[in-house]
């Protein structure tokens, strides 16, 4: 009877939410946009009925990679889904062959979906990545810099881990984007943290090529990195011969609202670019998925903006110079 057939299949999709087991395996807690990764899971989790575990990796993907296997070891057929910031270079293919193989959606988180094309073609469950535009966040930062600096100058940008895809596509982005007259000085945190910024910065500051060269901004791949540059700065604002870099831009990336946003409207940063949280959409992706048992797009990318727009930072680049010539 069709009645029947409606009440089996809502007593099917019931049974699916509430066996729904999914572990989200992040890079750090030590940075703001790591932790509205999970607050942003969280909330997804909560309302779709999905019993989440969230697993951090502090920066090593070794780590990570043995915490995922266990994971799988763990759960076996229990697990429905792995979702994974990858810490390294690598997408951990063989991680997400062993979950597929025990039934379990794999989801990569920030990174493209090049590595997944023989998941996909073997996997009977979701195998799909759901990134930022990270190119794209690198051609907004050279909207930034080329609005508050129209008339060109140097910039230091102090890059995210050398390892990390999302680093190396915001600077691409930054490099295809950047205007003729920006010339851009490259350093390389460690990390994706505060600290990370700051001894980047600070060992550079030491060197007596620092001085050779003014430097007219600073833009940094995230705003922890940006705020650890501005200590670096700070703690040498005092002598002699750092005095044209009493007001320079310093320039972020994630723009959450209490970190970022809240810089930029405090001063401490000129600009910074919203990169929503994707780990919260990337899991009613896969739920989705697996409720009504599809194979999701390859990659889903999620845009970024400006904080504040562009056009508000170069009217603001206008008063100041103007400022200056009255």
């Amino acid at each position: 009877m069709p009645g029947a057939r409606i009440q089996t299949a809502r007593r099917d999709h019931w049974a699916f939410l509430t066996k729904t087991k999914f572990v989200l395996s992040l890079i750090t807690r030590e940075n703001d946009y790591q932790r509205e990764q999970a607050r942003s899971a969280e909330t997804v989790a909560q309302r779709l009925n999905v019993d989440l575990e969230i697993l951090y990796a502090d920066n090593d993907s070794v780590t990570q990679s043995s915490q995922l296997l266990d994971t799988i070891h763990k759960y076996k057929s229990e697990l429905t889904g792995i979702l994974v910031e990858p810490a390294g270079g690598t997408e951990f293919p063989q991680v997400g062959n062993a979950a597929v193989n025990v039934g379990a959606a794999w989801v990569v988180l920030n990174r493209s979906a090049s590595s997944l094309s023989d998941l996909r073609r073997k996997s009977t469950v979701p195998v799909f990545a759901v990134s930022s535009d990270h190119g794209e966040v690198g051609r907004i930062q050279a909207a930034q810099l080329a609005a508050l600096l129209p008339g060109g100058g140097t910039v230091l940008c102090v890059q995210g881990p050398s390892s990390s895809a999302a680093a190396q596509q915001r600077m691409a982005g930054l490099l295809e984007a950047r205007p003729d007259n920006l010339i851009l000085k490259v350093l390389k945190s460690s990390n994706w943290t505060e600290d990370a910024g700051y001894h980047a910065v600070a060992s550079w500051l030491k060197l007596s090529i620092s001085r050779q060269q003014p430097i007219h901004a600073v833009a940094g791949q995230n705003d922890a990195i940006a705020l650890g540059a501005r200590r670096a700065f700070e703690e040498i604002r005092g002598q002699a011969d750092a005095f044209h870099w009493s007001s320079l831009p310093f320039l972020g990336v994630d723009g959450l609202a209490r970190t970022g946003q809240a810089s930029v409207s405090a001063g401490t940063l000129s600009a910074t670019i919203i990169v929503p949280a994707v780990a919260g959409p990337a899991l009613e992706i896969a739920v989705r998925a697996l409720a009504g048992k599809s194979q999701p797009q390859d990659l889903h990318l999620i845009q970024s903006v400006s904080f504040p727009d562009i056009e508000t930072l170069g009217a603001r680049a206008r008063s100041q110079v103007s400022g200056v010539r009255s």
